[in-house]
């Protein structure tokens, strides 16, 4: 059977390469540097490390959907804001 009914594009296997690594970066750090305690950011929420990971992925999803469907493709605009908003969300959320 395989995996020949999915599009797997260098695109699509770039993505999940990137989640696969800020997992494992994410479990080394904690491994590394322990105490992910809660942090009360600026939107008054306690989050951990992982938490600000999830919101980072969830908010990027969002961005890159705005995109294509306001600006359509190419994606280098999205990956941008993203990648500040991922910053951001790790210094101040």
């Amino acid at each position: 059977m395989g995996l020949s009914w999915m599009a797997w594009t260098w695109p699509t296997a770039a993505f999940f390469t990137f989640i696969l690594l800020a997992l494992v970066t994410m479990g080394v750090w904690e491994w590394r540097s322990p105490g992910g305690n809660p942090r009360r950011g600026v939107l008054g929420l306690d989050t951990t490390r992982g938490d600000r990971l999830f919101i980072t992925l969830l908010g990027s999803a969002f961005i890159f959907l705005g995109w294509l469907g306001v600006m359509g493709t190419p994606l280098w605009g999205a990956l941008i804001i993203s990648i500040i908003y991922g910053v951001s969300v790790f210094r101040w959320v």
